[in-house]
């Protein structure tokens, strides 16, 4: 299929556009469409696992540390390569790495519902992983080449109501067809849609790449010792929930990441044509908006997870009911991503991303009100707060990674900022679970007593912390009604205990990250990107 080439130049000016494709190939928006289909299958995916996760275990007959490795697996690969897919797409042809990414992700998905053993999908799922670190940052690298800097901005907004709208949407999807169809269906959808991208990319998707990185040599050992980083650091902050955060396993695995990422940044100085280049670390607006993305992540991610836990497990809604239950969120986010962009693009971020961070603040402390029995009057302004807070920050720190990034370098960019939302995401996941855990385990032989539980049978109960830090209440169908009814008042108020730990860290860290960009991000608003 014939291309149109966008040869990006070496020089770090931001001009517009490069090179003049014709037709199709020169809308930029249709690449902008293009790009959604691909992103919109990733973050759909991500999110739809955890529906599926049960039935997975019931139909494999698979341990629940099975189970955690469906989703860990994914996340390890995916975390591991986005930077190389990044830079594969600059140096090679974005557009081809995108359409290799789709393809892949496709087919890994068919062959996680054909697998038919637990082995056959954990394996199936890392596949699927590197696919999507193929073809993730090559959306935003695609972006970032056709689209002039007046409207770059406004893409990226575009771009991150997207990514938002279909991780949000995942609960509500995945509901229905495990409910309704099997478990294997949640990654057979991923066919129609990623057949879909294939077709249409292929026919709108003008290349693009740095023509003069063909010409250098290749970073294998920068590769080597990022990937190697990278899955330590994300594998230890994985296990770091069952292991421990004080034992020698997870501090040894997040050290040695630290080590490892420590020796690739000074390798990268030292290297004629580096994998990562250090020097866009130079730009404080890029700096720090890979930091807030993080950030965003971390409690977006680390929040929907115990509000679903919340919603299912306490209040007894079906996985459907709950996800229709946190679409103020995905609506909210819909409407913040493109006003972040626009307001980005007037003011710069430096107004934008503390702003978003404030409403994610607001919302983290608005559920510190939150009770077992709270209506839903009480939870739609925090999810309406808090997808505003996630969409606006989601767009200008996109616009702040990529957009001050040269032209040159956007794969890499978008390799970088997807790598900051993955880590911030398993951290957030990962730490808010152990921090509630860990609260539940101090507050639960209390919170029994008081609700009526005999002493002895409170502390027996104990035992059950782990299944109350998901929000399950231990009653068994022998016990009479009215010490059912204690031991899940009891229960039920031990995991709030928790939900308002972790929203309480959640909301100061949102504080301090608004202080951050406010203090740090210095860009003013029309101010060329080198």
């Amino acid at each position: 299929m014939p291309s149109d080439v966008l040869k990006t130049p070496a020089a770090p000016a931001r001009p517009g556009p490069p090179a003049e494709p014709r037709g199709r190939r020169a809308n930029p928006w249709l690449t902008l469409v293009a790009v959604a289909f691909g992103l919109f299958m990733v973050g759909l995916d991500g999110s739809v696992v955890s529906i599926a996760n049960p039935e997975i275990g019931r139909d494999l007959r698979a341990s629940t540390a099975d189970l955690q490795w469906v989703t860990n697996s994914y996340l390890l690969a995916l975390a591991a390569a986005l930077i190389l897919g990044g830079k594969l797409g600059d140096r090679f042809g974005r557009r081809t790495f995108y359409l290799v990414g789709v393809a892949g992700f496709t087919v890994a998905s068919v062959a996680i519902g054909l697998a038919g053993s637990i082995e056959g999908v954990i394996a199936f799922r890392a596949l699927q992983g590197f696919f999507g670190a193929l073809l993730m940052p090559n959306t935003l690298g695609l972006l970032r080449a056709v689209f002039p800097p007046r409207k770059f901005g406004m893409a990226v907004g575009i771009w991150a109501m997207v990514s938002s709208v279909s991780t949000a949407l995942g609960p509500i999807v995945g509901g229905l067809l495990v409910e309704h169809v099997t478990w294997e269906s949640v990654f057979y959808i991923n066919v129609p849609i990623g057949v879909l991208a294939l077709a249409f990319s292929g026919a709108v998707l003008p290349q693009s790449k740095n023509t003069a990185a063909a010409r250098e040599k290749f970073d294998i050992p920068g590769v080597v010792l990022l990937a190697l980083g990278l899955l330590a650091v994300v594998f230890g902050v994985i296990k770091g929930e069952t292991w421990g955060w004080t034992s020698a396993g997870t501090l040894g695995a997040i050290g040695a990441g630290v080590v490892l990422l420590l020796l690739f940044g000074r390798y990268e100085t030292r290297v004629a044509h580096p994998l990562l280049p250090m020097r866009l670390f130079r730009n404080p607006a890029l700096t720090i908006g890979t930091v807030i993305t993080a950030l965003n992540f971390f409690v977006l991610l680390g929040v929907i997870f115990f509000v679903m836990l919340y919603l299912q497990n306490v209040r007894g809604f079906t996985p459907v009911e709950a996800g229709v239950r946190t679409l103020p969120l995905s609506l909210a986010s819909v409407v913040a991503s493109p006003l972040g962009a626009a307001l980005t693009e007037r003011f710069g971020p430096r107004l934008t991303m503390p702003l978003g961070m404030v409403l994610q603040a607001a919302a983290c402390f608005a559920l510190l009100g939150w009770g077992a029995d709270s209506s839903y009057a009480a939870m739609w302004p925090p999810f309406i707060a808090l997808g505003l807070g996630v969409g606006m920050v989601m767009a200008s720190s996109s616009d702040a990674v990529v957009g001050n990034a040269p032209v040159t370098d956007g794969g890499v960019a978008g390799g970088l900022q997807a790598t900051a939302l993955q880590v911030g995401g398993a951290l957030g996941t990962s730490v808010l679970v152990s921090l509630i855990s860990s609260r539940v385990g101090s507050t639960l032989t209390g919170e029994l007593t008081s609700a009526g539980v005999p002493a002895d049978a409170a502390h027996g109960l104990g035992e059950a912390k782990d299944a109350v830090a998901m929000g399950v209440a231990p009653v068994s169908g022998e016990m009479p009604e009215r010490l059912g009814y204690a031991v899940a008042e009891g229960s039920h108020q031990a995991f709030m205990n928790g939900v308002h730990t972790a929203a309480l860290v959640s909301g100061v860290l949102c504080v301090l990250g608004a202080v951050l960009a406010a203090a740090g991000v210095r860009r003013a608003p029309g101010t060329p990107r080198h």
